[in-house]
């Protein structure tokens, strides 16, 4: 199936490339921050390392944001809050190093959902205006 966009239109702007930078970003810092943490840095306890397959669900998103796909961006927005709830609720209960860890995955969640929510807003406005604008072009 052919595109009916010109190479013109297919190219996202600043703005959409941004938030898919820190969707991207953020999605690798969780996923880093996760395996970090119950692997190395503050494991629950010694050896134990199955709270390090937590970050599992957060790999199959990645291949989605890589090939921009919307639908990714969607899902994603609602699965993190899963992590920002650990993050929040860890932030208050284990000591330090671990809340100050969770913190950080509390910060990670809020700039992925923040990222996936205005890349799917900024492409759907994009879209709307490249419509309008084929449908009436200009002489």
């Amino acid at each position: 199936m052919t595109s009916s966009l010109t190479p013109e239109q297919n190219i996202p702007s600043p703005q959409v490339a941004l938030t898919r930078i820190l969707a991207v970003g953020s999605l690798l810092g969780l996923i880093v921050l996760g395996l970090a943490w119950e692997l190395v840095i503050a494991p629950i306890r010694p050896g134990g390392f199955l709270l390090a397959f937590k970050v599992l669900p957060l790999c199959f998103p990645l291949v989605g944001l890589l090939k921009n796909r919307m639908y990714t961006y969607r899902w994603v927005s609602l699965l993190v809050w899963l992590y920002f709830t650990e993050g929040a609720v860890r932030a208050y209960s284990d000591r330090a190093p671990g809340n100050y860890l969770a913190m950080i995955e509390v910060v990670l969640c809020l700039i992925l959902f923040t990222a996936c929510a205005l890349h799917v807003r900024l492409r759907l406005r994009n879209a709307k205006s490249a419509q309008t604008d084929h449908a009436n072009p200009a002489d």
